[in-house]
């Protein structure tokens, strides 16, 4: 029943006229309704041809075409990224798999979701399909156009009869969160809040504006046994968080919605948006950028990509040689080892699961190889809050205080305890937390420095928020930042302890080449 393409060539995106495709339908349904038309036989074809039943059929709605002069409700039609998106969310279904998909804002991507969980209720029988989201208003509120069940009605409402199902009454069979078909036995079913997954096995699952969840690990644990095939859909909420996790982990397809895409958005539209909108809501949902997307963020994520762009050799390694030891605390939580040397993080070693003498060993091999090279560290630097002061111990026998013949310390050792709550009294942060970050990303600022090109230190570092106590800076510390889905900065914390506590140089009398970090695509870590 799909009009030949060049039906629709030359249509207008920016300025539509719908007349065209009100004449195709009408013609359309004129013959679905002229006696002996096989309608059976068409919905077979629909039942594996969901793009053409949408794209023929579907309606969509838009209260702000008034203004324009077009209806409010007009044909859905649909530009080649969005049938794309179709195609890629049914293979998901079918081979029981989860995706994500990433978008620029007003791509007309909760239409799309609905369009496909309308197709599979009326032509998968027997299937469930769920949506969930962070409020219930987003999911279903009688009368609200914002809420993705009223879009389902509305869509249903806006079908000819011949493809609604028998007996289906609107105000029967579609309650508060629940729409049932009578024909088939499907059914889209919807949550909200921390109840998402607690309810029926689903067929499929969409999770909506899913970087927004409050307690985003929370809702992966309970859809995890409810549906084997769950889409993450999101504009990006920062960097770190759960969405962000799944988006740049490499374990499930991702599907991008860029502004770009869509044939109704060219440059003036983009200018427009960057003219009238604060740069951080045009970076979250239009760019499509994490680290630029936290409008509180410390460390902004252009410092870090301009660090990432140096290599090693690019950037003078003059100073002292310091090591930054973030020693974990929790299970889930890594143990780091940074090495930096002046504006160069030459390395970092990651380790799970390590026990404090043990991590206390791989410092002192590392120290021991730097020297071997010729190179002396001039510092280690220990978090000793929780068990990270058994590190600090241990690592103090092994490089201990030098005293001289009359019994005082003639060179303190290297090893320097880091307690980041103490307060400071620089006039500026609160505590030595804030100050070295402060520290950290003044280094940043007063480039060129080098940075690994490590996705989870970028991440880590543009992550974590600030504010302010009685006019002295605060930074996030880790556990208010995995209250908001935020992974333990682990990589960011150990570089910023190498800010903590000034140092000087340590040199010897012969200086070899310093080894440089490995390449980044190994960043010698450890699992």
């Amino acid at each position: 029943m799909s009009a030949p393409a060049n039906e629709l060539d030359g249509f207008d995106w920016i300025n539509p006229d719908y007349s065209v495709v009100y004449r195709l339908r009408t013609e359309r349904l004129q013959r679905i309704r002229a006696p002996g038309f096989d309608l059976a036989a068409l919905k077979a074809y629909y039942k594996t041809h969901p793009v053409e039943w949408m794209s023929e059929w579907g309606m969509t709605f838009d209260p702000r075409n008034v203004e324009r002069g077009i209806p409010a409700v007009v044909p859905f039609i649909l530009f080649p990224k969005q049938e794309a998106f179709i195609d890629w969310v049914v293979e998901r279904w079918r081979g029981r798999q989860d995706g994500l998909a990433e978008k620029s804002r007003d791509m007309g991507v909760s239409w799309l979701c609905v369009g496909i969980a309308v197709w599979m209720w009326l032509y998968q029988p027997g299937t469930v399909i769920g949506f969930g989201s962070r409020k219930e208003e987003y999911v279903d509120k009688i009368g609200d156009p914002k809420s993705l069940f009223w879009k389902v009605r509305q869509f249903i409402s806006l079908l000819p009869v011949e493809f609604r199902p028998v007996g289906y009454d609107e105000g029967k069979h579609a309650p508060h969160m629940r729409i049932l078909n009578p024909e088939t036995g499907s059914a889209i079913v919807g949550e909200a809040g921390d109840n998402i997954g607690r309810g029926n096995r689903t067929s499929i699952y969409f999770k909506d504006e899913s970087a927004y969840y409050e307690h985003a690990a929370a809702v992966d644990a309970a859809l995890s046994q409810t549906s084997n095939c769950k889409i993450d859909v999101s504009t990006p909420n920062g960097a770190g968080n759960p969405f962000h996790a799944k988006r740049h982990g490499g374990k499930i397809p991702v599907f991008t919605f860029h502004w770009r895409d869509d044939p109704r958005k060219d440059d003036a539209w983009y200018q427009k948006q960057i003219d009238t909108l604060d740069p951080v809501i045009v970076a979250q949902e239009i760019d499509i950028n994490y680290e630029a997307s936290i409008g509180d963020a410390f460390v902004p994520g252009e410092l870090v990509d301009a660090g990432q762009k140096n290599g090693p050799a690019e950037v003078e390694a003059n100073g002292p040689l310091q090591l930054g030891v973030d020693v974990a605390r929790f299970g889930d939580d890594k143990s780091v080892i940074t090495a930096r040397r002046g504006r160069v993080l030459i390395w970092q070693k990651v380790f799970s699961k390590i026990d404090t003498m043990s991590l206390a060993q791989h410092v002192k091999t590392e120290v021991d190889n730097f020297a071997k090279a010729g190179v002396l560290v001039a510092q280690i630097a220990v978090d000793v809050i929780g068990v990270g002061s058994g590190v600090a111990d241990r690592l103090r026998q092994f490089f201990p205080n030098d005293y001289g013949r009359d019994g005082n310390v003639r060179r303190a050792s290297i090893v320097v305890d880091v307690n980041s709550s103490v307060r400071v009294s620089d006039g500026e942060n609160y505590n030595l937390r804030a100050q070295m970050w402060a520290n950290g990303r003044a280094w940043l600022e007063n480039g060129p420095v080098s940075l690994p090109n490590d996705p989870e230190l970028k991440s880590e570092l543009s992550a974590l928020k600030y504010k302010y106590r009685g006019g002295l800076r605060l930074i996030e510390d880790k556990d208010d930042a995995k209250r908001r889905g935020i992974k333990s900065p682990d990589r960011a914390d150990s570089l910023m302890l190498t800010f903590a506590v000034p140092c000087v140089e340590r040199k010897r009398a012969t200086v070899t080449a310093m080894p440089f970090r490995p390449a980044d695509a190994g960043l010698g870590m450890l699992g």
